[in-house]
């Protein structure tokens, strides 16, 4: 006998609540791979009509935290609501009320933009000229109507997720979830979605949640939860987390890491609390300090020949990371590829 597929749900409009009351909430949420902990007791909400960043490096439990929001994988322990649903109890409701955009493409390259949008309509049981003037009005507002007919294997990288994000919307989803949505596009296709990405949440409060290991694309979220081994270690806007770290930075590159150790042990010896506490962080050591400019010259004319350069930056996303976990974000990628 054949197993009866089952559909997402039909999402009327007298059904939708508001798209501005609607959140993520996640709590506790754990995942295991045997002996791996992929996540590890993660919560956080997302509010209606806001632009939620998780970044993190490769490997660090992003992909899996969206596949468990996306319903196509239980959490080990835990739970989370979407729109206020269950996935245990309302997994078809759930699944309408979402639109998702995976980091592999999901385009049928030997299909027209307009056969795909076609495809994916009868998925949600659209049809007829709701479905055409829904494309329409998706292709136009992406700025891609002109592409309508073409093959998709004809599209640039930044034009074929453009038509993933209107298969994504073209039910009308509360919140859009996106994994690693800026692969593959280069800095102007980027930009061009961060813009898209606000304009929905703004203009229609569509809830968005990605994942990105994207500094930049991070930044332009409302609010970041930064995940590494599966931990939620920051949770804020970029300005709040940012100012988490004690001051400018100054960076100070040795010739490796044996040097790098000893010298941040002798600038903590000569100049005590004044230097805060140097971390080391590979080659090099790092000095957080309010008003740091004033401090570079006293560091120079005391270890003389000892570093290779120094740079003073103010706070980024990247030195939170490095807070948190005394590793650059680089390094927490190759741990990761390694592992």
């Amino acid at each position: 006998m054949a197993a009866r597929r089952t559909l997402p749900a039909r999402v009327r409009p007298d059904q939708r609540l508001s798209a501005f009351s609607h959140t993520v909430e996640v709590s506790e949420l754990s995942a295991h791979y045997g002996e791996r902990k992929a996540l590890d007791n993660v919560s956080f909400h997302v509010k209606g009509g806001e632009i939620f960043g998780l970044l993190g490096p490769n490997g660090g439990g992003k992909t899996t935290l969206f596949r468990i929001l996306a319903t196509l994988q239980r959490p080990s322990s835990g739970s989370f609501r979407i729109a206020g649903l269950d996935p245990e109890r309302d997994r078809r409701a759930l699944r309408g009320r979402l639109g998702v955009v995976f980091q592999s493409p999901s385009l049928d390259r030997k299909l027209t933009v307009r056969e795909n949008l076609q495809i994916q309509g009868a998925l949600y049981h659209l049809s007829g000229i709701h479905l055409t003037e829904r494309s329409r009005d998706l292709l136009k507002r992406l700025s891609i109507a002109d592409r309508t007919d073409d093959l998709v294997e004809t599209l640039s990288g930044g034009l074929a997720r453009r038509v993933e994000i209107a298969k994504a919307l073209l039910h009308s989803p509360s919140v859009l979830l996106l994994d690693e949505p800026s692969t593959g596009l280069d800095p102007g296709a980027r930009k061009d979605l961060r813009e898209l990405l606000t304009e929905l949440a703004r203009r229609d409060g569509t809830t968005v949640l990605l994942t990105t290991h994207l500094f930049e694309e991070a930044e332009a979220s409302d609010r970041i939860g930064i995940l590494d081994r599966g931990r939620l270690l920051a949770l804020g806007t970029p300005a709040e987390l940012k100012q988490t770290v004690g001051g400018d930075v100054i960076t100070l590159e040795t010739a490796d890491e044996a040097e790098a150790i000893r010298l941040g042990a002798e600038i903590g010896q000569r100049f005590g609390s004044a230097a805060g506490v140097p971390v080391t962080v590979g080659s090099a050591v790092r000095i957080e300090r309010r008003k740091a400019h004033e401090f570079i010259p006293p560091l120079v004319e005391a270890f003389p020949g000892r570093f290779r350069s120094v740079t003073l930056s103010a706070p980024s996303l990247e030195d939170v990371f490095v807070a948190r976990t005394g590793r650059l974000f680089r390094d927490a990628e190759d741990d990761e590829a390694r592992s």
